[in-house]
């Protein structure tokens, strides 16, 4: 029982880990150029004819591919065995890889010869070539197809258990492929209506404004698509590793419905500056950003309250002494735990971007990598690493290739982020030193930035060699001849209290109802507004 789910997760995941290896290798060469040393020129013989260029391919294969696959590779095991059933329709399952791979090769191509060199958001009128636009519409509709693999799971599983609730593991992944199925509609918008056609000469123009704020339909609720494996994680399977038990079940769902409400209607928080856009658009949606920190704050309180059972019933005694109890001699557990305490300082830094008035000053600036580090590259990132010490040795039959060195990776990653996001962040707040840009080339650069640019690259290099422990612990795994002693279960933590969980909670309708209400109040007049005021007239540019 479940070959083909297993083997499907691990080419997934195998093929995510791939993607963050190579992407990963230009993030200390950023750092290395902020702080004076220019690399980039001695890669010119390999291809990587810019800064820009090893920065289009540093976030769009950790941000979009890395994630991506792993998430699904990580539902693709979590699924059928949470349900105790084979996937329904594996052949879906198995042509939305294929159909993913096929889309990744024809977005990665055009980023190698220097034909896409247009950043994570790809702005227009920034233009890529079209096969770039093309292949990120095809990985898109892989991961949609890969999705339906797991509805169709879950609809069986429902009709084959009626009256029974779902599974919190099965019942947090679907809700976050749902989630993905809403949020890249307004990219799949922006790329089949306006990108594409424009790319191919078919119009002469584009409307910038217009494409930005479809981005950002989907970019933002992408961070809660990277993020809800995470939460699944500490929700569903820390507590039992720490031995302990979820402390509140409903509220845990709760809070995935939360989010599946919330996550599309506050992407204009990015768009702060755009002065295309109507104020009152921008409160509303400013509003809605706020209400996202209720679920986060829902999500602190019910797993450290987890983390402290786990940690009694370890023998932990006084105010704080359960810390101390808990099984910080296992990787798996201590990746995701520090994961959780940069998310921390993640949120807060986050607070700041969702203010309007901050948002003013940092949006712009290196404050905002130094967010997204301790959201996408440690909340999300570590806590991955975190379950591939218990899901590759899982998934091989072979046992960890080395602990200890999976600790020094958890707590080198640790230490490397924080270093490197707190010189990103002072530099942003104190000097607005800007992002996307060759801080070291840059003449503006201020020689008051060196000692933070400095840190910046201490905690890069830190970083860069956490990878490579990483990485040397994956490779010695699944090589090893040596056999797992013992068969590796899937961690599944027990409720606290076995207190039914209100009918609402088991519910789609009502949720998909009000997420599709909220989308229609917050986009709907400022779409409307953008379209009757749209002017295909920018021309496409290239720069590097």
């Amino acid at each position: 029982m479940f070959k083909t789910s297993n083997k499907l997760a691990a080419w997934n995941i195998g093929l995510g880990m791939a993607a963050l290896f190579i992407g990963g290798l230009f993030g200390p060469l950023q750092k290395l150029e902020h702080a004076g040393i220019n690399l980039y020129t001695s890669l010119q013989n390999l291809g990587i004819a810019s800064y820009y260029q090893g920065l289009t391919l540093h976030a769009v294969l950790n941000a979009i591919v890395w994630t991506t696959f792993f998430i699904i590779g990580f539902f693709t095991f979590v699924i059928p065995h949470s349900l105790k059933r084979e996937l329904t329709n594996p052949k879906l399952n198995i042509a939305a890889f294929y159909i993913m791979v096929v889309g990744l090769v024809m977005t990665a191509v055009p980023i190698l010869l220097n034909l896409a060199t247009v950043l994570f958001t790809f702005y227009t009128p920034l233009m890529a070539s079209p096969f770039f636009y093309i292949g990120l519409t095809i990985f898109v509709v892989g991961s949609w197809v890969a999705g339906w693999g797991f509805f169709a799971t879950y609809i069986t599983w429902r009709k084959e258990h009626p009256g029974q609730p779902v599974p919190f593991l099965a019942f947090g992944a679907v809700i976050t492929m749902a989630l993905w199925q809403i949020a890249t509609l307004g990219v799949a918008v922006e790329l089949l209506v306006f990108v594409i056609p424009w790319s191919l000469g078919w119009i002469e123009g584009t409307d910038p404004q217009m494409n930005r704020t479809l981005l950002w339909f989907f970019g933002h609720p992408l961070v809660y698509f990277w993020l809800l494996p995470a939460y699944l994680s500490w929700y569903g399977m820390v507590p039992k590793q720490v031995g302990g038990k979820l402390f509140s079940e409903p509220m845990a769902r709760l809070v995935f419905w939360l989010f599946l409400v919330l996550s599309v209607p506050v992407g204009i928080h990015h768009q702060f500056l755009d002065p295309g856009i109507p104020q009152r658009w921008k409160l509303l949606q400013f509003g809605f950003t706020f209400a996202l920190f209720v679920p986060s704050l829902l999500t602190a309180f019910n797993v450290i309250a987890s983390l402290e059972i786990g940690g009694r019933n370890r023998g932990g005694t006084g105010l704080l002494g359960w810390i101390r109890a808990l099984p910080w001699d296992d990787p798996s557990f201590t990746a995701q735990n520090l994961a959780m305490i940069l998310f921390a300082f993640g949120g807060i830094s986050g607070l700041a971007n969702a203010s309007y008035n901050m948002n003013l000053a940092l949006h712009n600036t290196t404050w905002i990598p130094g967010h997204f580090h301790l959201t996408v590259g440690s909340a999300v990132t570590l806590t991955f690493f975190g379950i591939a010490y218990w899901l590759v040795p899982k998934l091989a039959n072979k046992p960890l290739w080395n602990r200890k060195l999976a600790l020094a990776q958890a707590w080198t990653w640790f230490i490397g982020m924080i270093l490197m996001s707190n010189g990103l962040h002072a530099l942003g707040l104190i000097f607005q030193a800007p992002r996307r840009s060759m801080l070291g080339a840059a003449p503006y650069a201020s020689g008051e930035w060196q000692p933070l640019l400095i840190e910046s690259l201490v905690g890069g290099l830190i970083l860069g060699v956490s990878g490579l422990l990483f990485y040397a612990n994956m490779i010695g795994t699944v090589t090893q001849k040596k056999q797992a002693p013992a068969p590796i279960e899937m961690p599944v933590a027990e409720p606290y209290r076995n207190d039914p969980s209100p009918a609402w909670l088991h519910t789609w309708r009502p949720w998909l109802i009000t997420a599709a209400v909220l989308i229609l109040v917050s986009y709907g007049p400022v779409l409307t507004y953008l379209f009757a005021n749209m002017e295909l007239t920018s021309p496409g540019f290239k720069l590097w």
